[in-house]
């Protein structure tokens, strides 16, 4: 796998990413974008063993820090995932623009709770994504910051963010927190994990309160019917206490098909990226490799009362 540090302008921003290709490919072949997970970032050794094996099938894979994040400029800290959803479309138009990938063949990854979430809210907006992966996402924000809280905390919650927005709008000044203890709540087993300690001392530790209005309108379940026709595949962890399971499953199930959900039983959130990474990971790239059908002329035939779209890759063409 080799690397390659790139660099792109999302809404006038400089955002810096890893593309990661093939070894001794040089011809045009399909692309994955992916923007980490929750606090995410481009550099994590937790994404590695996914894009090895994406790479080793032929796929670049280009996955880049958010605005504000890691070594992308822009204001440091700032968590709005509707930005996120911007810089992932221009992430795509960026692959578009190079002469070693196929802009008909172009996939989304994500995981990790917004990481998850916004493969599904790039698919439903961007027609250019041709199939997407989605793993253990948050399907609806509010849901998740109001179930890591007891209901009479949930309620002080509630009200320190009204009493933010009218600290802001009369003194133009918000309060600011730790975004890992004052808008998502760690569970024991995240304080307990070493899954990201590689890049846990680089995530930002002070942020706008006003993050949190932007999480709770966050809804990917909202969106997730117009991911079809791109093929959708959803992995979830049963009993899961950082994204909880019915939110993989709500997705699934409102999704249209072609869809597809893994659920991993009998382990946790942050220990089943290496306990079951053998298993699914190459469901994974089978995933992507089916969905990569893209190409540069449409074949339609009706046979009597039927008919059916085919689209042919160019190098099908070619023969």
């Amino acid at each position: 796998m080799q690397e390659q540090l790139v660099e792109f302008f999302s809404e006038g921003v400089r955002v810096r990413g890893i593309l990661r290709s093939p070894d001794g490919v040089v011809v045009p072949g399909p692309a994955i974008v992916q923007g980490p997970g929750w606090l995410g970032l481009k550099d994590a050794q937790l994404y590695l063993p996914y894009h090895e094996a994406l790479t080793d099938a032929g796929y670049r894979v280009l996955i880049f820090d958010y605005r504000g994040f890691g070594d992308s400029e822009g204001d440091k800290g700032i968590l709005l995932p509707q930005m996120q959803l911007e810089d992932l479309i221009n992430a795509v138009t960026y692959l578009t623009t190079r002469d070693d990938v196929d802009s008909d063949n172009i996939g989304a990854f994500g995981s990790g709770g917004t990481g998850g979430g916004n493969a599904v809210l790039l698919a439903a907006t961007d027609r250019r994504v041709r199939v997407v992966v989605s793993q253990v996402p948050v399907a609806d924000g509010e849901d998740w910051l109001h179930r890591m809280r007891r209901e009479y905390e949930w309620q002080e919650f509630l009200d320190r963010m009204a009493a933010d927005r009218k600290q802001r709008v009369l003194t133009g000044v918000g309060e600011l927190v730790h975004p890992r203890e004052d808008i998502m709540i760690a569970t024991p087993e995240r304080r307990a994990s070493k899954v990201k300690a590689d890049v846990d001392g680089r995530i930002p530790t002070s942020v706008p309160l006003r993050c949190a209005e932007a999480i709770m309108e966050y809804r990917p379940i909202d969106v997730v019917d117009q991911v079809a026709p791109t093929p959708l595949m959803i992995i979830g962890v049963e009993d899961d206490a950082v994204t909880p399971t019915d939110h993989a499953t709500a997705l699934y199930e409102r999704a249209n098909e072609p869809k597809k959900l893994v659920i991993q039983r009998h382990t946790t959130h942050y220990a089943a990226y290496a306990q079951y990474g053998k298993e699914v990971i190459p469901e994974v790239v089978a995933w992507f490799r089916s969905g990569f059908d893209g190409g540069a002329i449409d074949v339609r035939t009706a046979l009597r009362t039927s008919e059916t779209l085919e689209t042919l890759p160019t190098s099908q063409v070619a023969e």
